[in-house]
């Protein structure tokens, strides 16, 4: 595209949202690179609309002169989802109403600029909760935690970012705008394109609002930190608590003992979990939601609490816990999870770095990590593996510091990642998100007629291809 059309087009980008809402150069520093550092990219220029029908012209320009569009929220991404060159990349971050909160109905109507933690706060205001929770939603947005169907903590008690919404609002690549902000818990009429649009990482369209489910907020929460013998052995802590609490398990987090050794290092004020170092050291919450389960005792502990800690103490006297350590206060329950929620940072404490986010059955999340250990030994010796796991669900971020830089052996590690997951009935992609990143897996590993309805899909929602080109599909 030349100059003088670059020109044309960022002269009516400031028509449409002002030119103190138009960002270049040094003024778009903050959208020129991802969270991890691995993708960096200098855009055309950033345009931050205020509502709908500004997103709607913006574009309807996109589409007339042929130029590409990158939606961002937060800019948390993992996977390079966000990567803009030479593209309009259009912020949410001033489309940032909590339009409603309807208790009643247990429902919130946002815009997609909304960061997550004050979603979470205004439906604290009227008792209720979002559920949906990960180490960054101080920035990740709800346009984001869409377009990535994102998964986090709570993953295990109320679903993915999917489960959770009812309907939105989407600016489609064409500039027309799909009204799709239903509060219905039930709609057969047809296809479900609010399921499509979400987990498409933008390339379908740009959320910008959403229909969102509360719950109710718990009364009291159980946590604690607990030593199993192994994965196995955790996996029938997992199915007791479960039973013993009518299924009220909200979080059951993997950190096994080199990812607490690491953790340590990157906090080395930090104290740990339990007097003596453990391999599987699993982070658990119970949430209580009756008042029976919340109402202090004379002592002043809590049912719930005593409850845990009471199941916790049996499992010792049979060796199915080796150690455990119940939160009295929520400066330990906060401890315990800072633990958890930092695992990012520590996977970014050494470089280079394999980023894998993967799934596999719950009961096969040992034998991936026995054979992985084992393959990664033949590809390379001095790599490290660094894990951490939503093992309620059988998410696994496993992350490889290899020793050297050389492609060659980052994409053997990729493949062999890819290899054992699937073997095991899982998935390459868990809950990060394909991007640029995974789109060689998505190539190699994806059922070729899955490939090729995507494709088609693509195609027909936006045959220019525009929207967030060459993400997530392979060969478009």
């Amino acid at each position: 595209m030349t100059d003088a059309a670059n020109t044309d087009i960022l002269a009516e980008l400031e028509q449409i949202v002002g030119p103190a809402n138009v960002a270049q150069g040094a003024a778009a520093a903050a959208w020129t690179r991802d969270w991890t550092g691995a993708y960096s990219w200098t855009p055309l220029a950033v345009a931050r609309p205020a509502a709908t029908p500004e997103v709607a012209r913006i574009v309807r320009l996109a589409n007339q002169t042929g130029t590409p569009l990158v939606p961002v929220g937060g800019n948390t991404g993992l996977s390079g989802g966000s990567a803009g060159e030479g593209a309009i990349m259009v912020s949410l971050d001033r489309m940032t109403a909590v339009r409603e909160i309807r208790p009643e109905a247990r429902i919130a109507v946002v815009e997609a600029g909304v960061i997550l933690s004050r979603l979470h706060d205004a439906a604290e205001e009227a008792d209720l909760i979002f559920p949906l929770t990960f180490g960054a939603r101080g920035s990740a947005m709800i346009g984001g935690c869409l377009s990535t169907n994102a998964g986090g903590s709570n993953v295990l008690r109320y679903g993915n970012a999917r489960d959770l919404c009812l309907g939105l609002e989407a600016v489609l690549p064409t500039g027309e705008v799909l009204d799709l902000m239903s509060a219905l818990h039930k709609d057969n009429s047809g296809y479900d394109l609010r399921d499509l649009l979400i987990g498409a990482e933008g390339t379908l369209g740009i959320i910008t609002a959403a229909v969102l489910k509360l719950h109710p907020r718990p009364r009291a929460h159980a946590t604690a930190m607990v030593a199993a013998p192994s994965l196995d052995a955790a996996l029938g802590l997992l199915n007791r608590l479960q039973a013993e609490t009518g299924g009220a398990v909200e979080a059951f987090e993997y950190m096994p003992g080199a990812y607490l050794d690491a953790y340590a290092r990157k906090f080395p004020d930090s104290r740990p979990p339990f007097a003596d170092r453990h391999e599987v050291n699993i982070l658990v919450e119970v949430g209580a939601l009756s008042a029976r389960d919340a109402h202090p005792a004379p002592d002043g502990s809590l049912p719930v609490v005593n409850h845990l800690e009471t199941v916790l103490a049996d499992l010792l006297e049979t060796g199915a816990v080796l150690d455990a350590v119940v939160a009295r206060t929520e400066a330990q329950r906060s401890e315990m999870w800072a633990r958890r929620e930092a695992a990012a940072e520590v996977a970014l404490t050494r470089k280079p770095m394999v980023n894998n986010d993967i799934s596999v059955p719950l009961d096969k999340v040992q034998t991936f990590l026995e054979t992985m250990a084992r393959r990664l030994r033949e590809i390379e010796p001095g790599a490290r593996d660094m894990t951490v796991a939503h093992l309620g669900d059988g998410n696994i971020h496993y992350t490889v510091w290899p020793a050297t830089d050389a492609p060659a052996v980052h994409d053997a590690i990729m493949e062999a990642v890819e290899d054992v997951a699937l073997h095991l009935g899982g998935s390459f992609s868990a809950e990060h998100g394909i991007g640029i990143s995974k789109k060689p897996s998505m190539a190699r590993r994806k059922d070729a007629v899955a490939l090729q309805t995507m494709r088609a899909v693509k195609q027909a929602i936006d045959p220019a291809g525009i929207m967030n080109p060459a993400k997530v599909l392979p060969g478009v």
